[in-house]
Protein backbone atom coordinates (compact mmCIF):
# COMPACT_ATOMS: atom_id res chain seq x y z
CA UNK A 1 0.00 0.00 0.00
CA UNK A 2 1.73 3.18 -0.97
CA UNK A 3 0.42 5.91 0.64
CA UNK A 4 1.29 9.99 -0.01
CA UNK A 5 1.55 12.49 2.66
CA UNK A 6 -0.66 14.91 1.88
CA UNK A 7 -2.71 14.14 -1.65
CA UNK A 8 -5.37 17.31 -2.37
CA UNK A 9 -8.73 16.30 -1.52
CA UNK A 10 -10.95 17.03 -4.55
CA UNK A 11 -14.90 16.78 -4.27
CA UNK A 12 -17.73 16.47 -5.99
CA UNK A 13 -18.06 20.07 -5.17
CA UNK A 14 -14.72 21.01 -6.40
CA UNK A 15 -15.27 19.92 -9.75
CA UNK A 16 -18.65 21.64 -9.76
CA UNK A 17 -17.36 24.80 -8.64
CA UNK A 18 -14.47 24.70 -11.25
CA UNK A 19 -16.47 23.36 -14.34
CA UNK A 20 -18.44 26.84 -13.67
CA UNK A 21 -15.78 28.77 -13.65
CA UNK A 22 -14.61 27.18 -17.14
CA UNK A 23 -17.84 27.71 -18.80
CA UNK A 24 -18.25 30.75 -17.30
CA UNK A 25 -15.91 32.68 -20.19
CA UNK A 26 -14.17 34.39 -17.14
CA UNK A 27 -11.16 32.80 -15.23
CA UNK A 28 -9.09 35.23 -13.26
CA UNK A 29 -10.43 37.26 -10.34
CA UNK A 30 -13.81 37.76 -10.32
CA UNK A 31 -17.65 36.59 -8.61
CA UNK A 32 -15.90 33.26 -7.17
CA UNK A 33 -13.06 34.70 -5.68
CA UNK A 34 -14.92 37.16 -4.37
CA UNK A 35 -17.69 34.42 -2.78
CA UNK A 36 -14.82 32.73 -1.33
CA UNK A 37 -14.09 35.87 0.83
CA UNK A 38 -17.33 35.73 2.20
CA UNK A 39 -17.27 32.42 3.29
CA UNK A 40 -14.23 33.18 5.10
CA UNK A 41 -15.43 35.64 6.87
CA UNK A 42 -18.26 34.05 8.03
CA UNK A 43 -16.12 30.63 9.00
CA UNK A 44 -12.94 32.63 10.97
CA UNK A 45 -15.98 35.18 12.35
CA UNK A 46 -13.54 37.59 10.74
CA UNK A 47 -14.47 41.05 9.81
CA UNK A 48 -13.30 41.09 6.27
CA UNK A 49 -11.22 38.46 3.88
CA UNK A 50 -8.94 39.52 0.95
CA UNK A 51 -7.75 36.47 -1.30
CA UNK A 52 -4.55 37.05 -2.79
CA UNK A 53 -2.56 34.61 -4.37
CA UNK A 54 0.07 33.00 -1.13
CA UNK A 55 0.22 33.57 2.66
CA UNK A 56 3.80 35.48 1.33
CA UNK A 57 1.55 38.02 -0.21
CA UNK A 58 -0.84 38.20 2.63
CA UNK A 59 2.46 39.00 4.57
CA UNK A 60 3.96 41.21 2.61
CA UNK A 61 0.60 43.28 1.76
CA UNK A 62 -0.17 43.24 5.58
CA UNK A 63 3.85 44.40 6.53
CA UNK A 64 3.26 47.42 3.84
CA UNK A 65 -0.11 48.46 5.50
CA UNK A 66 1.57 48.84 8.77
CA UNK A 67 3.96 51.03 7.58
CA UNK A 68 7.08 48.63 7.90
CA UNK A 69 9.79 49.92 7.02
CA UNK A 70 14.22 49.52 7.57
CA UNK A 71 15.48 49.84 11.24
CA UNK A 72 12.16 48.42 12.46
CA UNK A 73 11.27 44.76 14.40
CA UNK A 74 9.25 41.67 13.76
CA UNK A 75 9.33 39.33 16.11
CA UNK A 76 8.69 35.96 14.83
CA UNK A 77 9.25 32.38 15.98
CA UNK A 78 12.76 30.40 14.78
CA UNK A 79 10.60 27.12 14.20
CA UNK A 80 8.76 28.05 11.26
CA UNK A 81 8.91 27.73 7.70
CA UNK A 82 11.10 30.46 6.10
CA UNK A 83 8.19 32.79 3.90
CA UNK A 84 7.19 34.06 7.34
CA UNK A 85 11.26 35.42 8.00
CA UNK A 86 11.31 36.48 4.22
CA UNK A 87 8.24 38.38 4.44
CA UNK A 88 9.83 40.54 6.80
CA UNK A 89 13.44 41.24 5.19
CA UNK A 90 10.90 41.87 1.63
CA UNK A 91 9.56 44.89 4.15
CA UNK A 92 13.07 45.46 4.75
CA UNK A 93 12.71 45.11 8.35
CA UNK A 94 14.99 43.35 10.84
CA UNK A 95 13.52 39.94 11.42
CA UNK A 96 14.10 38.88 15.71
CA UNK A 97 14.00 35.28 16.30
CA UNK A 98 12.17 33.55 19.27
CA UNK A 99 12.29 30.61 20.60
CA UNK A 100 9.57 28.02 20.71
CA UNK A 101 7.62 26.47 23.81
CA UNK A 102 7.38 22.70 24.27
CA UNK A 103 3.93 22.95 22.11
CA UNK A 104 5.97 23.93 19.07
CA UNK A 105 4.79 27.70 19.50
CA UNK A 106 5.84 30.80 19.60
CA UNK A 107 7.29 31.33 23.86
CA UNK A 108 5.35 34.18 25.05
CA UNK A 109 7.88 34.01 28.30
CA UNK A 110 10.55 34.46 25.86
CA UNK A 111 9.11 38.11 24.53
CA UNK A 112 10.13 40.41 27.28
CA UNK A 113 13.56 39.72 26.40
CA UNK A 114 13.11 40.40 22.77
CA UNK A 115 10.86 43.49 22.69
CA UNK A 116 12.71 46.61 21.87
CA UNK A 117 11.32 50.53 21.08
CA UNK A 118 11.74 49.39 17.57
CA UNK A 119 9.75 46.49 17.68
CA UNK A 120 6.34 47.09 15.47
CA UNK A 121 4.93 43.85 15.25
CA UNK A 122 5.02 40.03 16.00
CA UNK A 123 4.02 37.25 13.88
CA UNK A 124 2.70 34.03 16.02
CA UNK A 125 3.20 31.04 13.69
CA UNK A 126 0.15 28.30 14.54
CA UNK A 127 1.99 25.36 14.45
CA UNK A 128 0.83 22.11 12.71
CA UNK A 129 -2.76 23.38 13.64
CA UNK A 130 -2.09 24.83 17.23
CA UNK A 131 -3.06 28.62 17.54
CA UNK A 132 -0.20 30.35 19.75
CA UNK A 133 -1.04 31.15 23.18
CA UNK A 134 -2.69 34.21 22.00
CA UNK A 135 -3.73 35.06 25.33
CA UNK A 136 -0.05 35.26 27.00
CA UNK A 137 1.16 37.15 23.79
CA UNK A 138 -1.59 39.76 24.16
CA UNK A 139 -0.49 40.11 27.88
CA UNK A 140 3.47 40.79 26.57
CA UNK A 141 2.33 43.10 24.10
CA UNK A 142 -0.13 45.11 26.20
CA UNK A 143 2.82 45.22 29.04
CA UNK A 144 5.08 46.83 26.89
CA UNK A 145 2.64 49.36 25.04
CA UNK A 146 3.85 52.63 27.36
CA UNK A 147 7.30 52.14 25.36
CA UNK A 148 6.03 51.39 21.99
CA UNK A 149 7.02 54.37 19.36
CA UNK A 150 5.06 54.60 16.10
CA UNK A 151 6.49 54.99 12.71
CA UNK A 152 3.56 55.38 10.72
CA UNK A 153 -0.19 56.44 10.34
CA UNK A 154 -1.76 52.78 11.55
CA UNK A 155 1.05 51.74 13.58
CA UNK A 156 -0.28 55.35 15.74
CA UNK A 157 -3.61 54.09 15.64
CA UNK A 158 -2.69 50.73 16.89
CA UNK A 159 -1.01 52.47 19.55
CA UNK A 160 1.17 49.29 20.18
CA UNK A 161 2.84 46.01 18.94
CA UNK A 162 0.57 44.66 16.16
CA UNK A 163 0.11 41.10 16.19
CA UNK A 164 -0.02 39.10 12.45
CA UNK A 165 -0.78 35.74 12.99
CA UNK A 166 0.92 33.02 10.58
CA UNK A 167 -2.21 30.94 10.20
CA UNK A 168 -1.13 28.57 7.87
CA UNK A 169 -1.66 25.57 9.44
CA UNK A 170 -4.88 26.20 10.97
CA UNK A 171 -8.03 27.36 9.50
CA UNK A 172 -10.65 25.96 11.62
CA UNK A 173 -8.87 26.01 15.11
CA UNK A 174 -10.07 27.53 18.32
CA UNK A 175 -9.31 29.76 20.95
CA UNK A 176 -10.68 30.94 23.73
CA UNK A 177 -14.06 29.23 22.14
CA UNK A 178 -13.63 31.64 18.94
CA UNK A 179 -12.05 31.30 16.11
CA UNK A 180 -8.21 31.23 16.34
CA UNK A 181 -8.40 33.80 14.02
CA UNK A 182 -9.99 36.08 16.95
CA UNK A 183 -6.44 36.04 18.87
CA UNK A 184 -4.58 38.44 16.41
CA UNK A 185 -5.14 41.59 14.77
CA UNK A 186 -4.35 40.52 10.94
CA UNK A 187 -4.68 36.83 10.44
CA UNK A 188 -3.17 35.10 7.38
CA UNK A 189 -4.00 32.42 5.82
CA UNK A 190 -2.32 29.84 3.37
CA UNK A 191 -4.67 27.79 0.77
CA UNK A 192 -1.38 26.21 -0.66
CA UNK A 193 -1.96 22.60 -2.29
CA UNK A 194 -1.22 20.62 1.01
CA UNK A 195 -3.22 22.62 3.25
CA UNK A 196 -6.28 21.57 5.27
CA UNK A 197 -7.94 23.67 2.58
CA UNK A 198 -6.69 24.65 -0.59
CA UNK A 199 -7.10 26.93 -3.60
CA UNK A 200 -4.01 24.88 -5.28
CA UNK A 201 -1.76 28.38 -4.59
CA UNK A 202 -3.17 31.34 -2.72
CA UNK A 203 -3.72 33.15 0.50
CA UNK A 204 -6.31 34.99 2.74
CA UNK A 205 -6.17 37.99 5.02
CA UNK A 206 -9.02 38.49 7.40
CA UNK A 207 -9.18 41.07 9.67
CA UNK A 208 -9.65 41.50 13.05
CA UNK A 209 -8.93 45.13 14.11
CA UNK A 210 -9.37 47.42 17.06
CA UNK A 211 -13.01 49.06 17.37
CA UNK A 212 -11.46 52.34 16.93
CA UNK A 213 -10.34 51.12 13.11
CA UNK A 214 -12.71 51.52 10.03
CA UNK A 215 -12.64 47.88 8.58
CA UNK A 216 -14.67 48.87 5.08
CA UNK A 217 -11.38 51.58 4.77
CA UNK A 218 -8.86 49.09 5.59
CA UNK A 219 -10.33 46.57 3.58
CA UNK A 220 -10.75 48.49 0.71
CA UNK A 221 -6.71 49.53 0.59
CA UNK A 222 -5.80 46.04 0.91
CA UNK A 223 -8.25 45.16 -1.88
CA UNK A 224 -6.70 48.17 -4.24
CA UNK A 225 -2.94 47.14 -3.38
CA UNK A 226 -3.46 43.58 -3.98
CA UNK A 227 -3.35 44.57 -7.61
CA UNK A 228 -1.82 47.34 -8.73
CA UNK A 229 -3.11 50.13 -7.22
CA UNK A 230 -5.75 50.21 -10.04
CA UNK A 231 -9.21 51.23 -9.13
CA UNK A 232 -11.00 48.88 -11.12
CA UNK A 233 -10.27 45.36 -11.24
CA UNK A 234 -10.60 43.39 -14.71
CA UNK A 235 -13.79 41.80 -14.22
CA UNK A 236 -14.88 45.00 -13.82
CA UNK A 237 -13.02 46.86 -16.32
CA UNK A 238 -14.22 43.75 -19.31
CA UNK A 239 -17.67 44.89 -18.44
CA UNK A 240 -19.34 47.12 -21.30
CA UNK A 241 -18.48 51.13 -21.41
CA UNK A 242 -16.00 49.85 -18.16
CA UNK A 243 -12.77 50.32 -19.93
CA UNK A 244 -11.47 53.16 -18.15
CA UNK A 245 -9.28 53.10 -15.06
CA UNK A 246 -6.68 54.91 -12.82
CA UNK A 247 -3.31 53.64 -10.73
CA UNK A 248 -3.15 55.62 -7.57
CA UNK A 249 -0.80 53.91 -5.50
CA UNK A 250 2.14 51.76 -5.97
CA UNK A 251 0.20 48.43 -5.51
CA UNK A 252 1.63 44.94 -6.43
CA UNK A 253 0.13 42.03 -8.36
CA UNK A 254 -0.87 39.71 -5.22
CA UNK A 255 -4.96 38.63 -6.66
CA UNK A 256 -6.54 35.31 -6.26
CA UNK A 257 -8.04 34.09 -9.87
CA UNK A 258 -11.45 32.64 -10.02
CA UNK A 259 -10.05 28.91 -10.62
CA UNK A 260 -8.37 28.95 -7.75
CA UNK A 261 -10.96 30.36 -5.70
CA UNK A 262 -13.45 27.76 -7.33
CA UNK A 263 -10.89 24.57 -5.74
CA UNK A 264 -11.47 26.75 -2.24
CA UNK A 265 -15.32 27.14 -2.99
CA UNK A 266 -15.54 23.31 -3.23
CA UNK A 267 -13.41 22.80 -0.10
CA UNK A 268 -14.93 25.26 2.29
CA UNK A 269 -18.66 23.79 1.81
CA UNK A 270 -17.71 20.53 3.17
CA UNK A 271 -14.88 21.66 5.03
CA UNK A 272 -16.56 21.07 9.02
CA UNK A 273 -16.55 17.19 7.86
CA UNK A 274 -12.93 16.87 6.45
CA UNK A 275 -11.59 18.83 9.77
CA UNK A 276 -13.87 15.68 11.90
CA UNK A 277 -11.86 13.24 9.98
CA UNK A 278 -8.62 14.81 10.57
CA UNK A 279 -9.28 14.79 14.05
CA UNK A 280 -10.57 10.83 13.70
CA UNK A 281 -6.87 10.03 12.16
CA UNK A 282 -5.13 12.14 15.03
CA UNK A 283 -6.93 10.10 17.40
CA UNK A 284 -6.00 7.28 15.52
CA UNK A 285 -2.40 7.52 15.27
CA UNK A 286 -2.21 8.73 19.42
CA UNK A 287 -4.11 5.51 20.28
CA UNK A 288 -1.30 2.90 17.88
CA UNK A 289 1.61 4.62 18.02
CA UNK A 290 4.63 2.60 20.44
CA UNK A 291 4.50 5.77 23.23
CA UNK A 292 7.62 4.10 24.16
CA UNK A 293 9.09 5.72 20.73
CA UNK A 294 7.02 8.48 20.38
CA UNK A 295 5.82 11.93 22.31
CA UNK A 296 2.55 12.60 20.91
CA UNK A 297 1.24 15.97 19.50
CA UNK A 298 -0.91 18.33 21.33
CA UNK A 299 -3.91 18.95 19.74
CA UNK A 300 -6.00 20.84 22.95
CA UNK A 301 -3.87 22.73 25.30
CA UNK A 302 -5.43 25.53 27.46
CA UNK A 303 -8.45 27.21 25.47
CA UNK A 304 -6.55 25.86 22.37
CA UNK A 305 -7.99 23.43 20.09
CA UNK A 306 -5.67 22.57 16.90
CA UNK A 307 -7.32 22.07 13.32
CA UNK A 308 -5.03 18.61 13.22
CA UNK A 309 -3.12 20.08 10.17
CA UNK A 310 -0.14 18.07 10.83
CA UNK A 311 0.90 15.01 13.28
CA UNK A 312 4.11 15.67 14.36
CA UNK A 313 5.15 13.22 16.18
CA UNK A 314 8.82 13.70 18.90
CA UNK A 315 10.98 10.99 19.24
CA UNK A 316 11.58 10.33 22.76
CA UNK A 317 15.53 11.11 23.52
CA UNK A 318 17.39 8.03 23.05
CA UNK A 319 15.86 7.52 19.94
CA UNK A 320 16.77 10.83 18.34
CA UNK A 321 20.10 9.96 16.64
CA UNK A 322 17.71 7.17 14.35
CA UNK A 323 15.31 9.97 13.62
CA UNK A 324 16.65 9.49 9.75
CA UNK A 325 17.10 6.38 9.34
CA UNK A 326 13.13 5.69 11.00
CA UNK A 327 12.22 7.99 8.20
CA UNK A 328 14.43 6.20 5.49
CA UNK A 329 12.43 2.59 6.80
CA UNK A 330 9.38 4.40 6.05
CA UNK A 331 10.07 5.42 2.82
CA UNK A 332 10.85 2.08 1.56
CA UNK A 333 7.53 1.09 2.46
CA UNK A 334 5.92 3.30 0.70
CA UNK A 335 4.63 5.52 3.30
CA UNK A 336 5.70 8.86 3.11
CA UNK A 337 6.67 11.34 6.47
CA UNK A 338 8.25 14.86 6.62
CA UNK A 339 9.83 16.69 8.99
CA UNK A 340 8.09 20.21 9.96
CA UNK A 341 10.84 22.28 10.24
CA UNK A 342 14.30 22.77 9.51
CA UNK A 343 15.12 25.97 12.11
CA UNK A 344 15.71 29.25 10.27
CA UNK A 345 19.06 29.54 12.07
CA UNK A 346 20.47 26.17 10.18
CA UNK A 347 19.67 27.13 6.94
CA UNK A 348 22.37 29.40 4.37
CA UNK A 349 20.80 32.26 3.86
CA UNK A 350 20.05 32.99 7.45
CA UNK A 351 23.30 31.60 8.73
CA UNK A 352 24.71 34.13 5.88
CA UNK A 353 22.75 36.59 8.06
CA UNK A 354 24.32 36.29 11.13
CA UNK A 355 21.53 34.12 13.00
CA UNK A 356 22.57 31.64 15.72
CA UNK A 357 21.45 28.47 16.22
CA UNK A 358 22.43 28.57 19.46
CA UNK A 359 19.92 31.42 20.79
CA UNK A 360 17.24 28.73 20.19
CA UNK A 361 18.19 25.51 21.53
CA UNK A 362 14.33 24.90 21.86
CA UNK A 363 13.59 24.64 18.27
CA UNK A 364 16.86 23.13 17.43
CA UNK A 365 15.73 20.20 19.87
CA UNK A 366 12.20 19.67 18.34
CA UNK A 367 13.90 19.81 14.92
CA UNK A 368 16.18 17.21 15.70
CA UNK A 369 13.38 14.78 16.95
CA UNK A 370 10.49 15.69 15.30
CA UNK A 371 8.55 12.96 12.27
CA UNK A 372 5.26 14.40 10.41
CA UNK A 373 2.56 11.67 10.21
CA UNK A 374 0.58 11.61 6.85
CA UNK A 375 -3.02 12.83 7.90
CA UNK A 376 -5.54 13.88 5.32
CA UNK A 377 -10.04 13.47 5.25
CA UNK A 378 -9.45 10.82 2.37
CA UNK A 379 -7.45 8.56 4.88
CA UNK A 380 -8.55 5.39 4.95
CA UNK A 381 -8.56 3.68 8.46
CA UNK A 382 -6.46 0.88 6.67
CA UNK A 383 -4.06 3.43 5.90
CA UNK A 384 -3.93 5.34 8.86
CA UNK A 385 -3.10 1.80 10.13
CA UNK A 386 -0.50 1.06 8.12
CA UNK A 387 1.06 3.95 9.02
CA UNK A 388 0.78 3.28 12.99
CA UNK A 389 2.25 -0.31 11.53
CA UNK A 390 5.41 0.83 9.65
CA UNK A 391 6.60 3.43 12.19
CA UNK A 392 6.44 1.28 15.35
CA UNK A 393 8.56 -1.20 12.93
CA UNK A 394 10.77 1.81 12.37
CA UNK A 395 11.30 2.42 15.72
CA UNK A 396 11.96 -1.04 16.94
CA UNK A 397 14.21 -1.55 14.36
CA UNK A 398 16.59 0.74 15.46
CA UNK A 399 19.32 0.69 17.66
CA UNK A 400 18.83 3.09 20.97
CA UNK A 401 21.82 5.31 21.42
CA UNK A 402 22.10 6.86 25.64
CA UNK A 403 22.55 10.54 25.59
CA UNK A 404 26.17 9.76 26.68
CA UNK A 405 26.36 7.91 23.48
CA UNK A 406 25.26 11.08 21.44
CA UNK A 407 28.06 12.83 19.16
CA UNK A 408 28.28 16.54 20.97
CA UNK A 409 27.02 19.31 18.49
CA UNK A 410 29.26 22.39 18.51
CA UNK A 411 27.87 25.50 17.66
CA UNK A 412 29.75 28.99 17.40
CA UNK A 413 27.56 31.82 19.72
CA UNK A 414 26.00 34.60 17.70
CA UNK A 415 23.32 37.25 18.91
CA UNK A 416 19.91 35.94 17.44
CA UNK A 417 19.68 38.88 15.03
CA UNK A 418 20.93 40.58 11.54
CA UNK A 419 24.71 42.14 12.09
CA UNK A 420 24.30 45.97 10.86
CA UNK A 421 26.62 45.13 8.13
CA UNK A 422 23.97 42.92 6.37
CA UNK A 423 20.89 44.81 7.63
CA UNK A 424 21.87 47.44 5.07
CA UNK A 425 22.79 44.53 2.52
CA UNK A 426 19.05 42.65 2.39
CA UNK A 427 17.71 46.32 2.24
CA UNK A 428 18.84 47.34 -1.16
Amino acid sequence: MKIPFSPPFITDQVFQHVQEVLESGWITTGPKSRALEQEFTAYTEGQASIAVNSWSSGAILALKWLGIQLGDEVIIPAYTYAATALSVLHAGATPVMCDSGDDFCLDPKKLSALITERTKAIIPVDFGGLPADYSAIRAEVEAAADEFEPTSRIQEKFGRIAILTDAAHSLGARWNGLSAAMGGDITIYSTHAVKNLTTAEGGMIVLNLPPWFEVELEEKWFTLHRLNGQTKDAFAKSKAGGWRYDIVTDGMKMNMPDICAAIGLGQIATYPSALRRRREIFERYESGLDHAFFRMPVSQLDTRQSSYHLFAVRLHPEWVAQRDEIIDFAAAQDVAVNVHFIPLPELTLFKELGYSSSSVPQAVSMSNSEISLPIYPQMTNEMADRVIEVMNQAARATKKVSRADRPARSRKTVPNSIQPSVQSRISK
